[in-house]
Formats: C-alpha cells, sequence, structure tokens
C-alpha cells in the first residue's frame, strides 16, 4: 500500500530533507525531494503527490508561494508547513491558504510518519466514498432505468421535471415493478442527493413496533427500550423518507403521519422533546389507495396529502417491448457481477419471455437472468435452459398455428430493438442475438428491415 504513496519534501537544508527521505524511504513510501521553491512546484507539475512537506523559508519562493501554487495545480495534495520560526500569524496564514497541518522544527521522526498515515487513511477513505457514490449514482440515474415503451418514457420525463422539488411523490403500481428504483432516482437527481435515502417498508415492520422504526422511541418508553433509538424520520433529516407498502400502515399509524407530515415535526414514542425535522416524502403501494379510502381502511386527508405528485409504474406484461432491453440490462450486469462471459439469448428463447406474462414483473425476471448466468453452460440461452413454469404457460396460452404467426411477429421486433439500439451494428448485433452475420442478414431480408 504505501509503495503508491508519493510524498514530497523539500527543504533548502541537505540534512533535514536527506533525513526525512531515509525515514520515509525505509518505511516503505515514494519520496522526492526538492531543494528549494521554485523545483518543488516543478515537481508538482510533473509528479502526482498525496503528501507534501514544504519548508517555510527557502530561498526565492517560499513556502506559503509553493502552498499557493500546489493548491492550483493539484488541489488534493496535503501540505504540511514546516519551519523552525514558528509565529501564530503565519501558522494562521498556512491553514487559511489550506495547509494540512503545521509543524514546528525539531520534530519528531515518528510525528513526522504518523502524520502520513492520517493522511492516507483520510484520503483512501475519500476516495472510497467518492467511489461508493458514484456507484450509488450510476445505479439509480435515469440512464439505467431500462425501458424505452411510451410509459416509461414519460415517467423518466416526469421524475426529472419533478426531482428538484420537495413534492410529496405517490408511486403505486404491482410488487416487483420498480418502485424503489424510481424513488431512488428521484432522490439522486434532487439537491438532497448528497443527504440520507431511508426506506421503510411499512408491510415488512410488524405494527406494534412500525411507530418506533419511525419516530424512534426513548429509553424505558416501553419493555425492551433499553436505550434511546433514533427512527427513520429523524435518520432521514436533510433527505429523503421512502415509505414503502404504505396502504399496509394502521388507521392509528396515519394520523400520526399525518401530523408530521403537516407541522414537520414529531416526538419519538414515550418522549416529550419536539423533534423537527427538513425531509422529503416519497410513498409507494402495491394496493389501489384510492380503493381503499373507499373501503376505510386507508385516510382521505392522508391519501391527498401523499398524493401531490402520482406516479403509476405498469406491469412489465404492459411494456413488453421492454423486455428485450431488460434481458440485455440483466444479462450484462450479473456477468460482470459473476466475472463471466456475456451470454446471448437465442430468438427462440426470447420469444417465450415476450409471451410470458411475468405475474413478478422485473424482479422475477430480473431473478431469472441471475439463475440462467449462473446456471446456463453455453454461451447462448436456448429454450430448454429457461424454467418450466415458463415454458407450460407459454404452451397453454397459446395454440400453435397463432404461435407460429406471434413468434414471427415478436422476432422481427426483436431483432429490430437489437440492430437499432447497436445502431444497426451487424456484427455486434449478431453476437447478442447469438447467430451467424449470414443468418442475421438473411432475418433483415426476410423481415424488410430497414435502418
Amino acid at each position: 500500500m504505501n509503495k503508491k504513496v508519493n510524498i514530497l519534501i523539500a527543504d533548502d537544508e541537505a540534512i533535514m530533507r536527506n533525513t526525512m527521505s531515509d525515514w520515509l524511504k525505509e518505511k516503505g513510501y515514494n519520496v522526492i525531494v526538492a531543494a528549494n521553491g521554485k523545483d518543488a512546484i516543478e515537481k508538482i507539475r510533473l509528479e502526482s503527490f498525496n503528501v507534501a512537506f514544504i519548508d517555510l523559508k527557502m530561498p526565492g519562493k517560499d513556502g506559503l508561494e509553493v502552498l499557493q501554487a500546489i493548491k492550483k495545480i493539484n488541489p488534493g495534495v496535503a501540505v504540511i508547513i514546516m519551519t523552525a520560526y514558528a509565529t501564530i500569524e503565519t501558522a494562521i496564514k498556512a491553514m487559511r491558504e489550506g495547509a494540512y497541518n503545521y509543524l514546528i522544527k525539531p520534530f519528531s521522526l515518528d510525528e513526522i510518519e504518523l502524520t502520513v498515515k492520517t493522511i492516507v487513511k483520510y484520503q483512501q477513505l475519500e476516495a472510497e466514498n467518492i467511489q461508493l457514490r458514484q456507484q450509488l449514482e450510476d445505479r439509480y440515474s435515469l440512464k439505467n432505468i431500462v425501458g424505452k415503451s411510451h410509459q416509461m418514457k414519460k415517467i423518466l420525463e416526469l421524475v426529472e421535471n419533478i426531482a428538484d422539488s420537495n413534492a410529496t411523490v405517490l408511486i403505486q403500481g404491482a410488487s416487483g415493478t420498480g418502485k424503489e428504483v424510481i424513488a431512488r432516482a428521484i432522490h439522486q437527481k434532487s439537491q438532497r442527493w448528497n443527504k440520507p435515502f431511508i426506506a421503510a417498508n411499512c408491510a415488512a415492520i410488524p405494527r406494534e413496533l412500525l411507530e418506533s422504526e419511525l419516530f424512534g422511541h426513548e429509553k424505558g418508553a416501553f419493555t425492551g427500550a433499553i436505550y434511546t433509538k433514533k427512527g427513520r424520520f429523524e435518520l432521514a433529516n436533510g433527505g429523503t423518507l421512502f415509505l414503502d407498502e404504505i396502504g399496509d400502515m394502521s388507521l392509528e399509524t396515519q394520523i400520526h403521519l399525518l401530523r408530521v407530515l403537516q407541522e414537520r415535526e414529531f416526538r419519538r414514542v414515550g418522549g416529550s422533546e419536539l423533534i423537527k425535522i427538513d425531509i422529503r416524502i416519497i410513498t409507494s403501494s402495491n394496493k389501489n389507495l384510492e380503493e381503499a379510502v373507499k373501503n376505510g381502511t386507508f385516510r382521505e386527508d392522508l391519501f391527498y396529502r401523499l398524493n401531490v405528485i402520482p406516479i403509476y409504474l405498469p406491469e412489465l406484461k404492459e411494456r413488453k417491448e421492454d423486455i428485450p432491453l431488460l434481458v440485455d440490462h440483466f444479462l450484462t450486469k450479473y456477468s460482470l457481477e459473476s466475472g463471466r462471459d456475456k451470454k446471448s439469448i437465442s430468438p427462440a428463447a426470447m420469444n417465450l419471455l415476450m409471451e410470458y406474462e411475468w405475474p413478478g414483473n422485473i424482479r422475477e425476471l430480473e431473478n431469472m437472468i441471475e439463475r440462467l448466468v449462473i446456471l446456463c453452460k453455453d454461451k447462448i440461452i436456448k429454450p430448454e435452459d429457461l424454467p418450466p413454469t415458463i415454458i407450460e404457460k407459454t404452451k397453454m396460452e397459446s395454440n400453435m398455428p397463432s404461435l407460429k404467426k406471434s413468434l414471427n411477429e415478436i422476432e422481427k421486433d426483436y431483432i429490430s430493438n437489437i440492430l437499432n439500439e447497436n445502431n444497426w451494428n451487424i456484427s455486434k448485433s449478431a453476437r447478442i442475438l447469438g447467430v451467424e452475420r449470414l443468418t442475421l442478414y438473411n432475418k433483415i431480408k426476410k423481415y424488410k428491415l430497414k435502418k
């Protein structure tokens, strides 16, 4: 690890820079030295450094001038100013200019090593945080919400338009349609993207514990409350709270939720202190909440408070033109995750996937593709590789004469989609389809496809 850490030492005293250099090299660090400020700046231009120890008093450009230059060239370098002539004024000025620390000579070599270790650990954590944030942004960015159907285009346009507002959003749709994915995409596109996104599944949390989970509780509030606990509302402060399956919330908890939405404040269970919050609320339900209002199982006033921006996610069977895109997306995703070569799916197997009704929606399709990536031995997924339920149900729902006609139509659409997605790159499209280029040319001719 240390070999990847580059350190610059700039000091006009040869004994100082050589002693520090030798010590740090023994510890496994890469060290480059400079005898004056000008030399230090040149080396900063040529090399990438993690840490720079810069003497304050040097001929030509002094340490503060070098510090200013480093911050312009590479602001990520942690600069430590060294001096035997310490004053409060120079220390304050160095810190204002962006110095990481200010060391007074003489100092111990152990102190130098400890400083480097602290800086490197911090820089590694920062790099990991940036990488994690980027992965999160990539995963829930709109470009990774797969679909070109009319319904999905409308939904993505709506997400773009509402992301920067604080309006409450209600996402309705069957289980497995991607409600949380849309909720996270709204959060990632909003001004709250760098604040917490906290989710709570109201159907998965026992009713008697839901209020404690949402609002937190004080120590001793009830039997088993052995410590004070923050709830999801408090944890989400400044960010977004996603209440999944809100339709399963009890009427009593609905009353408390309505008050929090109105007042933007709450008390922990068993507590007296009012806690103010600044959060955006996104909710979802796989139930028809308007019907629930009519049936008396959901409060009408809460429904209208939540339904400021309604989003309905269609079932997969309502957007079948997106199935080939989703299949290709999941094949890529799980091939990368498992370290396997990407498989392709034969037109015959795709036909069966297009015919299937997908009661579990996108979640069912994703889980199936993950299994196929792991279990299918061939590079091309064929009909016999698919789960028996898909083959049996599609056979039951289709008779052979009509199936032949629909298969041709589906095959035509599938090939057309793959060609268009790959800008009519014949070689690439043939690889994805799992056929020879000549076969693809014949299919294009057969179906009279045009760019």
